[in-house]
C-alpha cells in the first residue's frame, strides 16, 4: 500500500497553517449513517456506486469550495451517470461557523443543484474516521470500497484552472471504475482546514 504526505495550507487566513497526515491507499471506506439536506438518511451503501464511489468533505463558506463547487457538481453528474456513486459531507463545527449550519447546507445544495446527497456529520465522527483534513477533501474508492484516490478535483484553487487543464478527479475515477487501479500520480487537494469542535 502506498502512503502520501498530505499538506494543507490556509491561505485565506491571516495566519498560515499546515497539517500533515499519512494517507494510505487500499484502506476500506468507513461506514456511516448521516442525515442529508433532502430530508433522508444515507449509509455508505446507499451512496456507493456499482463501479466506484467518491466521498468528498466540503462546507458552505470555504473559498476553496466556493471556487470549485460548480465544476465539482458538473463532474459529479458525469460520474453518477457512469455508475460511480458520489456524496458530499459537511463536518464543520456549525456553532463556531454558522455559515455551515444544516439549514445553510440546504440552501447551498439547492443553489448549486447538487445531484448527490449532502450529508451532515454533526458529531464529526465520520471526518475523523476518514482522516479528513480540509475542504474540499476527496476520497475515491473502487467497487470494493477500497481507497484508490486521494487527489484533487483539478488545478484550480481559488481561481479557475488554466485552459486545457486535466479534470483529475474525473479521469482518476473513470480509470478506477474501468480497471480497479489507482492513478500513479496524485496531487493532494488544498483548502481550508476542517473546523473541529474544541472537544473533538
Amino acid at each position: 500500500m502506498r502512503a502520501f504526505a498530505y499538506i494543507l495550507r490556509e491561505t485565506w487566513s491571516s495566519v498560515m497553517a499546515a497539517a500533515v497526515t499519512s494517507i494510505v491507499l487500499d484502506t476500506p471506506a468507513a461506514d456511516f449513517r448521516l442525515p442529508a439536506t433532502d430530508g433522508k438518511t444515507y449509509s455508505l451503501a446507499d451512496v456507493a456506486g456499482e463501479k466506484a464511489s467518491v466521498i468528498v468533505f466540503i462546507c458552505n463558506h470555504c473559498p476553496y469550495v466556493i471556487a470549485v463547487i460548480d465544476r465539482l457538481v458538473a463532474d459529479a453528474r458525469l460520474l453518477l451517470a457512469e455508475g460511480i456513486g458520489f456524496a458530499a459531507i459537511c463536518s464543520n463545527d456549525a456553532k463556531a461557523y454558522p455559515e455551515d449550519s444544516f439549514e445553510k447546507m440546504r440552501r447551498f445544495a439547492e443553489k448549486h443543484k447538487f445531484p448527490f446527497p449532502y450529508l451532515h456529520d454533526e458529531s464529526q465522527k465520520v471526518a475523523h474516521a476518514y482522516d479528513a483534513v480540509c475542504t474540499p477533501d476527496f476520497f475515491g474508492f473502487d467497487r470494493h470500497l477500497k481507497l484508490k484516490y486521494r487527489g484533487r478535483l483539478d488545478e484550480g484553487r481559488t481561481s479557475p484552472p488554466p485552459a486545457g487543464a486535466r479534470r483529475e478527479l474525473l479521469d482518476a475515477m473513470r480509470l478506477i471504475a474501468r480497471t480497479g487501479h489507482a492513478p500513479d500520480h496524485q496531487i493532494p487537494s488544498i483548502g481550508c482546514s476542517i473546523k473541529w469542535k474544541t472537544n473533538s
